[in-house]
């Protein structure tokens, strides 16, 4: 871990994506007249003929994608979260989740983060829209090695996946030997008087808030949700048994984010437990 040096997840998608095209052919990438700041135009530069800028046309863009995994392509899908689940919902909705095609939408320069891009930039509803449709997979990375496993893990599976990246440069949380699963947090020390779960830029600001506690002599534990959707329950339910509080810490509106919607369905299955403090959980 070196939370010292940094690197946009963009940037990881955009150079993976590229390694990804050298080992299969069918791999095909669209953008809408973004491809600067998504990074697709490293896939470009590679492989001209398999890219596609279909300008400032998410809704046609999202359509043309279905019709290509029709073809038995695997269509990864770039701009940003704002447009890409935003302006083109009706044909991720329609066109490609409710026929289960094999379209990866790859999303940058989501949440607050995005900074001074504005407002009208920052989307904090992605993970509400997208989660909400039947059979989507949803994703969220925290650092460049995390992005680089999810990009090729999500071209090994069938049907439409949301992996979500951020704009600006953050900490390397985790080395290239780090293991990954779909579906499985990744847990981040053993403390027990907290547990604090995050996801994708938040991850390093929880482990920093974590190294400060510990001068208090408060010991907690971060859980890197790297899969929104399905999320790791066990995970959850085992750090609620273990220990006395659960935080959740977002660049999403709450709600419909990680806490809201995710952790609700879960409390039927944890019990209650008195605390070290008499407090009921």
């Amino acid at each position: 871990m070196n939370l010292n040096e940094v690197k946009a997840t963009r940037q990881s998608y955009g150079e993976k994506l590229a390694e990804l095209g050298k080992e299969n052919e069918n791999i095909v990438v669209l953008d809408a007249d973004l491809s600067g700041a998504t990074k697709t135009s490293i896939f470009a530069k590679k492989f001209p003929d398999r890219f596609f800028d279909m300008g400032i046309s998410e809704q046609d863009m999202m359509s043309t994608a279905a019709g290509l995994a029709t073809f038995g392509k695997i269509p990864y899908v770039s701009s940003f979260a704002m447009f890409a689940c935003g302006r083109a919902y009706d044909q991720i909705r329609n066109s490609i989740v409710y026929p289960r095609l094999n379209v990866k939408i790859c999303a940058s320069h989501a949440g607050v983060t995005v900074g001074e891009d504005g407002a009208t930039h920052q989307m904090i509803e992605d993970f509400n829209l997208m989660r909400g449709i039947p059979h989507m997979k949803v994703m969220c990375t925290s650092d460049d090695a995390e992005t680089k496993w999810a990009v090729e893990e999500i071209s090994k599976f069938e049907g439409p996946v949301y992996l979500r990246l951020c704009r600006f440069a953050t900490p390397i949380i985790y080395d290239e030997n780090q293991k990954f699963e779909f579906g499985k947090g990744v847990q981040i020390g053993e403390g027990t008087d907290a547990t604090v779960f995050a996801t994708g830029v938040t991850v390093s600001e929880a482990i920093k808030a974590k190294e400060e506690l510990e001068n208090e002599g408060i010991n907690i534990r971060v859980i890197d949700i790297h899969t929104i959707k399905p999320i790791d329950e066990d995970l959850i339910i085992k750090c609620a048994k273990e220990t006395k509080k659960l935080i959740s810490v977002e660049d999403h509106s709450i709600i419909g984010g990680l806490r809201k919607c995710n952790f609700r369905s879960i409390n039927r299955k944890i019990p209650n437990k008195t605390c070290k403090d008499g407090s009921k959980r």
